[in-house]
């Protein structure tokens, strides 16, 4: 048996709002792939991580360098890069 869950928590404050970083809970993903033996999938889905991060374009405000940045995306934005 295994359980994945991300490790933050469930920040109420933010429901709904779609301002919250998706990164704990795909790489939670990433995790239960590697653990089903998905290896391929798990490596697809980690160089897309690598990347979205990497180009700094389509990600959260807390990975800008500035806070208060106007090109940080939301939640899903981010999970669809």
């Amino acid at each position: 048996m295994a359980v994945f869950e991300p490790t933050h928590g469930s920040a109420p404050k933010y429901a709904g709002m779609n301002k919250v970083n998706p990164l704990a809970t795909i790489l939670t993903g990433i995790l239960l792939l590697r653990h089903l033996n998905e290896k391929e999938a798990a490596e697809r889905v980690e160089a897309a991580v690598i990347k979205v991060v990497g180009e700094g374009k389509s990600v959260t405000y807390d990975l800008k360098s500035r806070r208060d940045d106007p090109t940080a995306v939301g939640t899903s934005q981010m999970a669809d890069a």
